[in-house]
Order: C-alpha cells, then structure tokens, then sequence
C-alpha cells in the first residue's frame, strides 16, 4: 500500500518536509517512489504538485492526517 507522508529534511532547528509517495514498509526516511511537494512550517510555505498528488490519490494511496491537513489548508479538496 502507497501512503502519501512526510519526509523529514533539513537541519537542526531548521526543519522541512517534502511530501512523498512512499510504501508503507519503509521507514521515514526511506526510498521514496516520487516527491509530490514539500511543506515548509518555519517559513509557513507549501508547494504542491496537484497532477502528482491526484494521480496516487486515484491509485488508491491514502494521505496520513498531518499530509490531510495540509491539503485540507491548500483548498486541496474543493470541487
């Protein structure tokens, strides 16, 4: 099963987060199949890329809570 989550980038005190497709199985900080975005919460930026996101959505991948609420934010899920 495909999620779409977070994965931690970045340095100390400094922290960015690119959302990926990545399996289940792997750790946080495994190989990804594809970055679809990247959330930035210090600067309060996000960067989506819609075609990307829609394409595993329709794949039937699941977005954690935290990647919801991002897309939730970003008007993601308006008709």
């Amino acid at each position: 099963m495909v999620k779409l989550r977070l994965k931690r980038c970045g340095r100390k005190q400094r922290v960015f987060y690119r959302i990926v497709a990545i399996d289940v199985r792997s750790r946080r900080e495994g190989r990804d199949l594809q970055k679809v975005g990247f959330y930035d919460p210090i600067e309060n930026q996000t960067y989506l890329n819609v075609s990307a996101i829609l394409y595993f959505l329709e794949k039937g991948a699941q977005p954690t809570e935290t990647v919801h609420d991002i897309l939730r934010k970003a008007n993601f899920f308006q008709v």
